[in-house]
């Protein structure tokens, strides 16, 4: 009868430790789950605040290359004047050198 009542008080502090060990595993369950929350809100943060600079930064893609785009077209007439310019220059010297060579036929030189 003693090995008995022994074997139930073994077998009710047994019970007490699980019972225990099953309220720290709930308690520890109850963490990461807030702890599953709190990643998942700070990945959300981060998806979001990523999602912004990338647009931010598309935006400003976009305006530099409006700026570049304009920044060349303004070259590209800054070159089509000079080349109006050294076209009439060039017809000017060759007018001159013309008129020389008429001179020089004439023997007027």
């Amino acid at each position: 009868m003693s090995a008995l009542e022994t074997q139930i008080s073994d077998l009710n502090t047994r019970i007490r430790h699980t019972e225990q060990d099953a309220a720290a595993a709930r308690v520890l369950a109850g963490g990461a789950d807030r702890d599953v929350a709190e990643i998942r809100t700070e990945i959300r943060d981060f998806r979001q605040a990523t999602t912004s600079s990338f647009n931010a930064m598309r935006e400003d893609l976009t305006d530099l290359r409006s700026h570049v785009d304009n920044r060349f077209a303004a070259v590209d007439r800054g070159f089509a004047e000079m080349r109006g310019k050294l076209d009439a220059s060039a017809a000017g010297q060759q007018r001159i050198v013309d008129l020389l060579n008429q001179l020089i036929e004439r023997g007027d030189v």
